[in-house]
């Protein structure tokens, strides 16, 4: 009998024909497909679920190296800024992927009519990767499955995607999922902070004005940032502002110096020695790169 993973490897590789992400008909759901190894990309990783069903891929976020493998799932517990490379694949077997975003308002309905359970959030890191149970690689590949019969699309997308959540929040992910949708939870309010420094990333950080924001003393908000991000709030702030210059500097064709100016730095020799040490080259080589057409892509 074919396993979901088998059915799910068939789909990705016969829909997504070339190298790259696809964006998906359905939506939240993007394609995934590497014939080769990469090296370090880098991408803001947003909330979701991520699975890799072929092939390998490392993520490193801020100190922290996570590993996933064929039939793990990836969950991010935040908007992260993350650097992720395919570690297995090759042209007979290409590395394979899928990510899923979770509607945190379904999230939250669902979990307040599912009985949470004995399972308590342990979770210490930023991500969670877990092995994914053939009920909840079922789903998805009945999920997928809907891109070849359109017409019963419409009505059975939302049913399977709240089956997925269903299945996750009884599964190993289910606390953590459940502590991202608790009104006033730790990683709710370290969101909300999220959120408010993504909206302001060229002001200058003010550490205490941003733990009264989180209603925490200053000592336990840079425990928690800590947890949920991998990061310090600087170092977060910094890579978020260098994955923003990078795309100004590809959407409005922004120099080097204008785009670190824009979003906060006030030296161009930092701006560019702090590129160059995130993205692997100084501005100039990558816009030019990523221009010619070797986009890496990203993550989600």
């Amino acid at each position: 009998m074919t396993s979901a993973t088998d059915r799910l490897v068939w789909l990705i590789d016969e829909l997504v024909e070339n190298d790259g992400d696809e964006e998906c008909i359905i939506p939240g759901v993007r394609l995934f497909k590497r014939r080769e190894k990469t090296g370090p990309q880098a991408c803001l990783l947003a909330s979701g679920l991520g699975v890799v069903l072929q092939g390998d891929k490392r993520l490193q976020v801020g100190n922290e190296s996570y590993q996933a493998s064929a039939g793990h799932g990836v969950m991010s517990s935040a908007d992260l800024p993350i650097q992720h490379m395919v570690t297995r694949a090759d042209t007979g077997s290409p590395y394979l992927g899928v990510w899923l975003e979770l509607d945190l308002k379904t999230v939250a309905r669902l979990a307040a009519d599912i009985s949470p359970g004995a399972r308590v959030c342990t979770n210490r890191q930023c991500l969670m990767i877990e092995p994914l149970d053939e009920g909840l690689l079922d789903a998805l590949s009945r999920l997928l499955g809907l891109l070849q019969t359109p017409e019963l699309r419409e009505p059975l997308v939302p049913l399977i995607k709240q089956e997925i959540i269903v299945r996750l929040l009884n599964g190993p992910q289910g606390p953590l999922l459940r502590q991202l949708v608790t009104q006033g939870s730790n990683l709710q309010r370290i969101n909300a902070v999220l959120a408010q420094l993504r909206q302001n990333f060229s002001a200058p950080v003010d550490i205490t004005a941003l733990a009264n924001r989180a209603h925490m003393s200053q000592s336990s908000f840079r425990q928690y940032f800590r947890i949920v991000t991998g990061m310090s709030p600087l170092q977060y702030l910094k890579q978020m502002r260098l994955l923003e210059a990078r795309q100004l500097m590809l959407t409005e064709s922004l120099d080097a110096a204008t785009a670190g100016l824009r979003v906060g730095y006030e030296s161009p020799s930092q701006f560019n020695r702090e590129y160059a040490r995130f993205f692997g080259e100084p501005p100039l080589r990558d816009i030019k790169r990523l221009r010619a057409g070797d986009e890496p892509g990203a993550l989600r």
